[in-house]
């Protein structure tokens, strides 16, 4: 694929609960645009016994979305929000100078078999907001732009592109696309992207310049402009990047920021209770080891 600059392939990550494949950050490819994280949370399927029960932990520097294939999340949060996430939903807290959330399987499901599956994003913020208020935006699947184009179904779940743009709040410019077809088709999606863009199969395959992609591999372009590929017959990608910010950002267990003083700060302040709480929660993870840190 002569627009390929790299392949990544999903590497597992255990976050207590079940497995995750841990796309981004990458040793030769720490962010894409202000994308810095994501996880490929599941498929997975939780007895009755077994719920997902992520406690009281912090973030700086960054927007986290959340978006759901399959099953559903309790999120709580230091702002006080209390909301269950479905599929097609998108949640997006914004944690700018510092917010506390908890993930958890609702009341309705604990005791029942059920179904995980999704993704969760991490945005770094443009430097001149990573120290801005907190705040929490949710939106339904119906509010999420949708079209179809020659039998192809596109979603535009955040950002700005083909003249459309997304409800969420996004602080610097960007996209994130959902592109889904039952039938094998050429997409030719250039014109509509910018910046760094790269292309996640989360089902099925593509093909380009001859060479055939799989499902859980993330294609980053040399060029987003020249985006254009086969999409084969019942498959699922999601095309996300913008623009790259000019200054390096780190990323510590679950903070981020342009200068590595406000990471320090952030870690001092949780481990000395200076975070704010979350309603009606009482448990928080404490601060890894160092060992354990580097995204």
């Amino acid at each position: 694929m002569s627009n390929t600059k790299l392949i990544i392939e999903e590497r597992a990550a255990n976050i207590g609960s079940f497995l995750v494949g841990r796309l981004l950050p990458f040793r030769q490819k720490r962010m894409v645009g202000p994308f810095i994280f994501i996880d490929h949370m599941g498929p997975v399927c939780l007895s009755d016994q077994d719920n997902l029960d992520v406690a009281m932990h912090p973030h700086i520097g960054l927007s986290t979305l959340t978006f759901l294939f399959e099953g559903a999340i309790v999120h709580r949060d230091s702002l006080g929000t209390e909301i269950e996430i479905t599929p097609g939903a998108v949640n997006w807290m914004t944690a700018g100078k510092g917010v506390v959330h908890t993930e958890r399987t609702p009341d309705r499901l604990r005791h029942s078999q059920k179904q995980l599956h999704g993704l969760q994003i991490w945005v770094a913020l443009p430097k001149e907001e990573e120290q801005c208020e907190p705040t929490f935006a949710h939106f339904e699947a119906d509010e999420i732009p949708s079209w179809n184009e020659d039998g192809v179904e596109f979603k535009l779940i955040a950002g700005k592109a083909f003249g459309k743009q997304s409800p969420v709040p996004v602080y610097s410019p960007l996209y994130f696309i959902e592109i889904k077809s039952e039938i094998t088709k050429t997409v030719t999606i250039g014109e509509h992207l910018f910046g760094e863009s790269a292309l996640y199969i989360l089902e099925g395959s593509i093909t380009s310049d001859k060479n055939t992609y799989k499902e859980k591999q993330l294609l980053v372009a040399n060029d987003s402009t020249l985006c254009s590929f086969e999409i084969k017959a019942n498959s699922t990608i999601y095309i996300f990047g913008g623009d790259a910010f000019s200054e390096e950002r780190f990323i510590e267990w679950n903070f981020v920021a342009s200068d590595k003083k406000l990471i320090e700060r952030a870690k001092e302040d949780w481990k000395n209770n200076r975070f704010p709480t979350v309603p009606n929660e009482t448990i928080k993870i404490p601060l890894p080891e160092p060992s354990r840190f580097g995204g």
